[in-house]
């Protein structure tokens, strides 16, 4: 079944960085990849907390990147997929918007971030592993420079105030459970 999130959290952190590409090396590419993925990987556990949430998206589908494309002005064509290729596009119908928006918040917000991974303590997603989204809470120089448009609070505000409201709602409502 789909209780991992992994094609959901594999699409959102490539839309991710097809939108906000490092400017560098392939290793900073690869540094600004993993912070994606982990932000989205935290993101996805707090949208779909339990395995029959992640088994619900799995049957019911995610929506995919339209909307967001729109929001910062691309379309299919802008990440060199043909429009008449079946596979060309198919994982964009497995990115999550809100899964995005989250996301772009916790990168642009180490807070927020802080505030996200902590209310993942004790969950499902963390019982079973111990995980350490240390690129996404606490990045180095390095990892901060590799990673600089997708970090940029201006630079993915469009998308960040899509559902951002719902992310603060969401670690509120957290907070005050395990208090």
């Amino acid at each position: 079944m789909f209780a991992d999130l992994s094609p959901l959290i594999a699409a959102s952190a490539q839309w991710l960085t097809r939108s906000y590409p490092s400017g560098g090396s392939a290793l900073d590419s690869a540094l600004c990849e993993v912070q994606a993925r982990q932000a989205v990987t935290v993101a996805a556990w707090l949208r779909y907390p339990t395995s029959m949430d992640a088994a619900l998206v799995g049957v019911a589908g995610t929506g995919g990147s339209d909307r967001l494309d729109q929001v910062v002005g691309v379309d299919g064509s802008a990440y060199g997929m043909e429009t008449d290729s079946p596979d060309g596009e198919a994982w964009r119908t497995w990115v999550d918007e809100v899964v995005v928006s989250w996301a772009a918040c916790l990168l642009a917000d180490p807070e927020l971030a802080a505030r996200a991974v902590a209310a993942l303590a004790d969950t499902s997603h963390t019982a079973e592993a111990t995980v350490d989204f240390r690129r996404l809470t606490d990045p180095d120089d390095r990892g901060r420079r590799a990673a600089a448009l997708l970090r940029h609070p201006d630079l993915v505000a469009p998308i960040t105030e899509m559902h951002r409201a719902g992310l603060v709602q969401r670690l509120t409502t957290d907070q005050r459970l395990t208090a």
